[in-house]
């Protein structure tokens, strides 16, 4: 399970590039069609994005590296993941106002950890 180092890197360009879309049409776009409260949540879906597509940039280095790392392959994933339902739910959120979507956002974030946690986990001890 997990994503290999040319996945992830894929991914992160792709988020990455996506980010910059989505946040020049909300600033374009979208600012006298939405309310300012569903902008926030917008913006707020940009950069969350935007952090976690560099965050899966280093991912995808440091598998580079060490390619059978299974905890940064799982870091990957995970931030994937997280920018799916995340980011995902709020861009639906701001646009649709199905505030049912609210729910799925907290699944997102617990990805975003999870990536955190993986990331971290996958670094070993200095060893002497």
């Amino acid at each position: 399970m997990g994503l290999s180092w040319r996945a992830a890197l894929r991914w992160a360009a792709a988020l990455g590039g996506l980010g910059v879309l989505l946040g020049a049409f909300g600033a374009h776009a979208l600012k006298d069609s939405l309310a300012p409260e569903m902008l926030a949540v917008w913006h707020t879906a940009v950069l969350y994005q935007f952090l976690h597509a560099l965050a899966l940039l280093g991912t995808g280095l440091a598998l580079q590296r060490s390619p059978d790392c299974r905890a940064w392959r799982r870091a990957g994933a995970a931030f994937v993941l997280g920018c799916l339902l995340f980011s995902g739910s709020l861009y639906l959120l701001a646009v649709s106002g199905w505030r049912w979507l609210g729910a799925i956002t907290p699944l997102g974030g617990l990805s975003f950890l999870l990536g955190w946690f993986w990331l971290w986990r996958g670094i070993s001890p200095p060893r002497y």
